[in-house]
């Protein structure tokens, strides 16, 4: 049950930018200094100052030439992407790993595409009943737009903390601790269906920066301090109750049984005040919580 969210379009979605590998524009520009330490040596020869001149001035060129180019080489690590930016516009993502060449002249910012968790701190909020409960989540998540992640928010760690913790907040506000009505869904009883509503929604919240949601698990869930020795006798008095509804049931099917079958075999007539006071002694027996002491009849049944 996650709220609607009215979250504003995005301005930029992620797109591959324009690159080539590293090495052949590694080699180049090795190549084009050994050129230029080749033409400054054979520059020095020379009598003629206008021939120095050109060597020399063919040697500075392929030296900065080389230098603008090696500032493109970006090494790319696994589980990384590298954002593209040029003159504040975007040109897009890198995310091919090794050596990669691009633009020099762009800013280049890291951003991690590993798998990643965020656990929230022990919350304490009320239930759907009103009644305090401290909780607290783990979300493994993972960047899936990097662009998204850069331009549309400002720290979209932190967006996530946050939108992570408002998410907690909401389910425990939407269900109680516990269900009185078994056809209503308890955070206690009903685990897995919360855990998956807390995924969708905090899903929801994240896109917006380009995150995917893994998974989410619940890992603290208990009422507050303050009630809960309160809410712990309540919950034995709850077992109690339905162990005892259930032994009587019990009970009540084999006294049936017990008189249907005496009646079936002709085994003794019974008028109805026998029968109950039958009933009434194998209720107690079969409903005590103590071993029943035995008395044996040696009259009558009727004395």
């Amino acid at each position: 049950m996650s709220e609607h969210l009215d979250l504003p379009a995005p301005q930029v979605r992620e797109r591959t930018a324009r690159g080539a590998s590293g090495w052949p524009v590694l080699a180049g520009a090795v190549l084009a200094v050994v050129i230029a330490v080749a033409v400054f040596v054979v520059a020095v020869q020379q009598d003629t100052a206008g021939t120095v001149l050109g060597l020399l001035a063919v040697s500075v060129l392929l030296v900065v030439g080389a230098a603008i180019t090696v500032v493109g080489l970006t090494p790319v690590a696994p589980g990384e992407a590298r954002v593209l930016q040029l003159l504040g516009r975007y040109t897009g993502t890198v995310r091919t790993d090794g050596l990669r060449w691009v633009n020099p002249l762009t800013n280049r910012r890291r951003v991690s595409t590993r798998i990643r968790n965020h656990e929230s701190d022990v919350l304490k909020v009320n239930d759907a009943d009103g009644n305090p409960i401290e909780i607290a989540a783990v979300v493994v998540w993972q960047v899936q737009d990097t662009a998204r992640a850069v331009f549309e928010v400002d720290d979209f760690i932190e967006f996530v903390a946050i939108q992570t913790e408002t998410a907690v907040r909401h389910i425990a506000n939407s269900y109680p601790y516990d269900a009185h009505d078994t056809n209503l869904m308890s955070l206690r009883d009903n685990a897995d269906e919360i855990t998956a509503r807390l995924s969708e929604e905090i899903g929801v919240r994240v896109a917006a920066a380009g995150v995917k949601i893994v998974e989410s698990r619940l890992t603290r869930l208990a009422y507050s301090p303050e009630i809960a020795h309160a809410m712990l006798r309540r919950q034995q008095a709850n077992a109690i109750v339905a162990a005892r509804t259930r032994i009587v049931e019990g009970a009540v099917g084999m006294v049936e049984l017990a008189l249907a079958r005496l009646t079936e075999h002709d085994v003794v007539d019974l008028d109805e005040e026998r029968k109950a006071a039958m009933v009434s002694n194998l209720l107690v027996v079969l409903c005590g919580d103590r071993d029943a002491q035995p008395v044996v009849n040696a009259g009558t049944l009727y004395s």
